[in-house]
């Protein structure tokens, strides 16, 4: 009597794992992506909230001196751009250069001050990018 797996049977085995690696892998990755760009997403929010509160204290978007007011950097994805004036703002989400969000569909994020949303870069696919 032999007791073990065969090299056959060993090799059945492996190939069933890369199968199922092969469909899974992708639509965890999407996953993935879909999570960064609902984060991404926050951050702009969370900074237009910000300059709003700036705007209401101070009259305007820009940073004087009497009040300063930070705003996130980004995440590990995207690094957050802000162009501050006195009546106006725009907030750019860029992609880093390496990682998961290099090749998205969705390219960067952008935001103003009316609350008018794009994705520079995303083609058709905008309205979509901003969505769950």
């Amino acid at each position: 009597m032999q007791r073990g797996l065969s090299l056959i049977e060993m090799l059945i085995v492996v190939a069933l794992i890369g199968m199922l690696a092969a469909i899974a892998y992708p639509s965890y990755s999407e996953q993935l992506r879909r999570a960064a760009r609902s984060e991404v997403v926050g951050l702009l929010q969370d900074a237009a909230l910000r300059l709003a509160r700036h705007h209401t204290r101070v009259g305007g978007y820009a940073d004087n001196e009497q009040l300063v007011t930070p705003l996130p950097m980004g995440n590990r994805y995207y690094r957050l751009q802000a162009r501050r004036e006195s009546d106006s703002f725009t907030l750019l989400a860029v992609r880093l250069p390496d990682g998961l969000m290099t090749q998205d569909r969705c390219g960067d994020f952008q935001l103003d001050q009316a609350g008018v949303r794009s994705n520079p870069g995303a083609g058709d696919n905008a309205e979509l990018c901003w969505g769950s």
